[in-house]
């Protein structure tokens, strides 16, 4: 039996309403079942022919995925980024809503888009801006060398560290732009996604769910 996982996390739940697309992602393969995460919600293990939030699985092999919603197919593929599916949100990113869901151990981690690269977040409440590691910032070619050098106080002792302006952050539909962030030399599994973000938005948390509603 052929089993792949991708790094455990919760996607971005990109439907709002009933009005909008469906989320879906394919977060891993064991043998003829997909493991799939449908608008943020926990990973479910589908065989062909099952349906689940109105989602049907058409077929599962190696590492990709057939769906259906609404008669619409599409093809999914272990590590892409979610696509939506149905009736169609807006593509241009002037959406106003984000709707995430909290993982086993309640954090929030969202994938989504920096400059136009995919990343993975963790939002950190208690984080001033956006945190992210160097090696993260080379891989998705920030020019942090150009920015402002700041002081960091981290585990290991206090560091040089850059402050920089992001272009653009992306959440779904949703995009912010010109967002400070601070790239640190300590390594980071995900980028802190703090307050230089989130206070662009109203925040409201009912149970595992987080809804954000742009401000501005």
């Amino acid at each position: 039996m052929r089993t792949s996982f991708l790094c455990p996390a919760l996607l971005l739940a990109l439907a709002a309403n009933a009005s909008l697309a469906q989320s879906v992602a394919l977060s891993g393969m064991s043998g003829s079942k997909a493991l799939v995460v449908i608008d943020g919600s926990a990973p479910r293990f589908m065989s062909a022919g099952q349906t689940h939030q109105g989602v049907r699985l058409v077929s599962a092999q190696d590492d990709t995925a057939v769906i259906e919603i609404e008669g619409k197919r599409q093809t999914l593929r272990v590590g892409d980024a979610p696509v939506s599916v149905g009736r169609m949100a807006p593509s241009g990113g002037g959406g106003q809503r984000i709707v995430l869901t909290a993982d086993a151990r309640g954090h929030f981690m969202p994938q989504g888009q920096i400059n136009g690269k995919t990343v993975q977040f963790m939002v950190d409440t208690g984080a001033t801006g956006i945190g992210i590691g160097e090696a993260e910032a080379r891989r998705i070619n920030l020019k942090f060398d150009q920015g402002q050098k700041v002081r960091l106080n981290t585990a290991n002792g206090s560091a040089n560290g850059y402050l920089i302006k992001l272009d653009s952050v992306r959440l779904g539909d949703v995009v912010v732009y010109d967002v400070a962030a601070i790239v640190s030399p300590q390594p980071m599994p995900y980028v802190l996604l703090g307050n230089t973000f989130l206070t662009r938005f109203q925040m409201q948390r009912t149970n595992d769910q987080l809804t954000l509603e742009k401000r501005y």
